[in-house]
């Protein structure tokens, strides 16, 4: 998926729907990082992708609480 798909997805979502987006990402961030250290992750690049999605999310609950 492109970026620009990814952030017109974030856009439409509600409050708590961004909050449980993040703590998924977050949840999965976590087991990403635990296959790191054990020696069982294959696709490195995820972790970068995971923490831009988080920042991402992140932004755009800082946005919706600066408009209002």
């Amino acid at each position: 998926m492109k970026i620009k798909d990814l952030q017109n997805e974030i856009k439409g979502l509600s409050h708590a729907e961004l909050v449980a987006k993040e703590k998924s990402y977050k949840e999965e961030l976590f087991n990403l990082r635990f296959q790191l250290a054990t020696g069982q992750l294959e696709n490195t690049a995820r972790l970068s992708e995971v923490r831009k999605q988080i920042a991402r999310i992140k932004t755009a609950i800082r946005q919706a609480e600066l408009n209002k």
